[in-house]
């Protein structure tokens, strides 16, 4: 395949006395900086029976703080014409938001009040405000949509009880409920801390200014000793196909093969993203191809991975079946198209495909202020070096075909999958 070669996006990086890593990636193209904290705290830092936390987190930093009122920190970044939001994953959280130049200095005070002082706003009333909020979001987005619980029960398949990512993000009602006023406390002291966190700004912003600003809104904070999380031993392929069946009020039977992963930072798993984009990325890819267009047996079907930073990512491919359909037909379709793949590997064609549809994702991406920041921010959290994204592109472009087919006889034959079986609730269960 023919490279771009590598990016050339300008960073600049400095870091604060009190432990803060900032980084600058000054684009003078439109008058918008955005802004993008990432905290090293995920749902995998959290104890047995205390799931949740880090999501619940992402509520509670909005509502106040010793000198912003609950809700005002949207309130007045949307007033200047900012946008503002956060997400929680497995191995972080982070908060962002995109405003006009001027109202910079503004959006860095906000995030560091959250920071220095929400300790001083939280209270019981407010915790247990957002804590339905939460309870009423996993309903909404987990237990009552179809299918909405399937990354549950994956990551239940995948890793074993109390393993860290054995638990999907927004954690267990029953956890959220148990959550104490002085549980939640802990937890933000613990984990928020600027030693523990990586600022990013992207976008019509010098960089000696960046850092300047920086220190002026973060550089009272005082860094706090952080747990060093210990290493977690990646987790062997599966043995002797573990399944789970789970009966529910669905539109159609589904089943989804899943796999164990190597970690997202090594050449192993980028070997097998693409393998499984070759499979199951969009309507040209294999499993899309057989099942669905050319046996006519399923809806939907496809393939993806999930990249994790401790030990293990995990994979998997999927298909929901058309009327009158047996689960076993699609199972054993997914099977014989995995053992095709890793016996003759990917035509240099589908890798380029997969190669080129990473490529054009990638730099959508990067093309955004605000989803820039984000990677940027990312890549010096989780893998230690924001340049690395400038060079993504080639990591992916000089991978070959022989090395993608020795991945996938190692790390994903058949025989190496856990199987979830998703039914009906008037189908019958079969073994």
């Amino acid at each position: 395949m023919t490279t771009r070669g590598a990016l050339a996006y300008p960073l600049y990086q400095h870091r604060l006395d009190n432990g803060l890593r900032v980084v600058v990636n000054p684009d003078h193209s439109a008058p918008v900086v955005a802004v993008n904290l990432w905290y090293d705290v995920g749902s995998r830092d959290e104890a047995a029976g205390a799931t949740g936390l880090a999501h619940l987190f992402e509520h509670l930093m909005f509502q106040g703080s010793a000198h912003v009122g609950s809700g005002e920190h949207l309130a007045a970044l949307q007033a200047v014409g900012g946008s503002v939001n956060a997400t929680t994953w497995f191995d972080r959280t982070n908060y962002f938001e995109a405003v006009p130049t001027g109202a910079l200095d503004l959006a860095l005070w906000l995030e560091a009040d959250r920071l220095g002082t929400l300790l001083d706003a939280l209270t019981i009333e407010n915790l247990n405000n957002q804590r339905d909020v939460v309870k009423e979001e996993k309903r909404q987005r987990y237990d009552n949509p179809p299918y909405g619980d399937v990354i549950e029960h994956l990551v239940g398949l995948g890793f074993p009880a109390g393993h860290p990512y054995g638990h999907p993000t927004i954690g267990s009602m029953a956890d959220l409920d148990a959550a104490s006023l002085e549980a939640v406390r802990d937890f933000f002291t613990t984990h928020y801390a600027p030693n523990n966190a990586v600022l990013t700004l992207v976008g019509d912003i010098d960089p000696g200014e960046g850092f300047a600003k920086a220190a002026k809104a973060f550089g009272h904070l005082p860094r706090r000793e952080v747990p060093v999380r210990p290493v977690q031993t990646a987790l062997p392929p599966h043995e002797g196909v573990p399944a789970r069946v789970v009966t529910a009020d669905v539109p159609a039977d589904a089943v989804y093969a899943t796999w164990r992963l190597p970690a997202r930072d090594t050449r192993d798993f980028d070997c097998l993203d693409l393998a499984l984009a070759v499979l199951g990325d969009g309507q040209a890819s294999r499993l899309y191809r057989r099942l669905v267009r050319d046996d006519g047996i399923a809806e939907a079907a496809g393939a993806s991975t999930m990249g994790l930073i401790g030990g293990n990512s995990f994979g998997f491919a999927f298909a929901r079946a058309l009327p009158g359909v047996a689960p076993t037909t699609l199972e054993e379709a997914i099977v014989a198209e995995i053992d095709a793949f890793c016996a003759d590997g990917p035509t240099e064609d589908e890798l380029d495909r997969a190669k080129a549809q990473f490529e054009r994702a990638w730099l959508s991406e990067l093309a955004r202020f605000d989803s820039r920041a984000d990677q940027f921010g990312c890549y010096a959290t989780l893998l230690g070096d924001p340049a690395l994204v400038n060079t993504r592109i080639n990591e992916i472009a000089f991978i070959g075909v022989d090395e993608v087919i020795d991945t996938a006889r190692s790390l994903l034959r058949s025989d190496q999958r856990a199987m979830l079986r998703y039914l009906r609730t008037a189908t019958e269960v079969q073994a």
